[in-house]
């Protein structure tokens, strides 16, 4: 009677313990409600931006910013958008830069993530352009404009090249990051079943190095927005259209502080949006993927 009883018991805690194992595996797939949606991500970015306006126009109406032609008021800057977009040239600015810069990128990510994986899984590669691959990172973008504009000319050529040498070095290392971080483990599991070369870097290491990959793809992006706007500022042509960039300089050449503003608004606001529609769904996607972020 005794051994029945110890039997039902442990039946009673398998079954326990597998449900439990059932509850932390179950995907909660609930829609996070409108209400919940607004308070949390749309109201606090608006409300911020609000202050800052709001901060803005008292600095300008009490005269503590000194100087008026030094801080337009809000309402110029205002007037600058409608004016572009009245006379069609809001998006010419626009496209011009954000093409540059996402075709540019493209092209450093074509670059960056084979030489990322040579320099991580060879150890000659890493002993010979590792330490040059850094300092190429840490070097200000703008250095390369007056060699790259000597080289290659004013034209979209040299755009790319400061665009590369910008981002490459970003992408590349985040990947040689992300691959130096993978349990040994998974690789020797993965040449147990016969994952090796190209089959095992595709299958075992890729995937396992991911996150810190898509973190060097995000710095590679910042990368190749600062360097466009950099070498746009600098090196300015009729042939290259106007840019973002191109649009700061023109501000301040005519002394426009509202165009000056109106061109730092609008370098921002892409940047927020490429990061926001582009790189913040795929890093929610990955971290959902193995975990480490709850599903709404």
């Amino acid at each position: 009677m005794a051994s029945t009883d110890t039997t039902a018991k442990d039946a009673g805690d398998l079954d326990g313990l597998e449900a439990g194992l059932d509850a932390l595996e179950t995907v909660h797939t609930s829609r996070t409600p409108l209400r919940s949606t607004l308070t949390q991500k749309i109201l606090p970015p608006a409300v911020a931006v609000a202050l800052v306006v709001g901060l803005w126009q008292l600095l300008v109406s009490t005269g503590a910013a000194g100087d008026p032609t030094k801080l337009p008021a809000p309402s110029d800057v205002w007037g600058e958008l409608r004016a572009s977009w009245l006379q069609g040239t809001l998006h010419e600015y626009i496209w011009t830069s954000v093409s540059r810069g996402l075709l540019g990128f493209l092209l450093a990510l074509a670059i960056g993530t084979p030489l990322g994986l040579l320099v991580a899984r060879v150890k000659l590669v890493r002993a010979a352009i590792g330490p040059i691959l850094s300092g190429l990172q840490s070097l200000p973008s703008v250095a390369w404009v007056p060699p790259a504009v000597i080289w290659l000319g004013l034209n979209d050529r040299m755009m790319f090249a400061v665009i590369l040498l910008g981002a490459v070095p970003s992408i590349a290392n985040g990947l040689v990051s992300g691959v130096d971080q993978v349990p040994p483990l998974f690789l020797r599991a993965g040449r147990t079943l016969g994952a090796t070369g190209l089959k095992g870097t595709w299958h075992i290491v890729m995937p396992a190095a991911l996150p810190g990959y898509l973190g060097g793809l995000k710095q590679g992006w910042a990368f190749s927005w600062r360097s466009l706007m950099a070498a746009e500022i600098i090196a300015s042509s009729p042939d290259l259209g106007v840019g973002l960039g191109q649009l700061l300089e023109n501000g301040r050449n005519t002394s426009s502080m509202s165009m000056v503003f109106f061109a730092i608004m609008l370098i921002l606001i892409v940047g927020i949006a490429i990061d926001l529609l582009i790189f913040s769904p795929l890093e929610r996607r990955v971290l959902r993927s193995r975990g480490l972020l709850a599903r709404s």
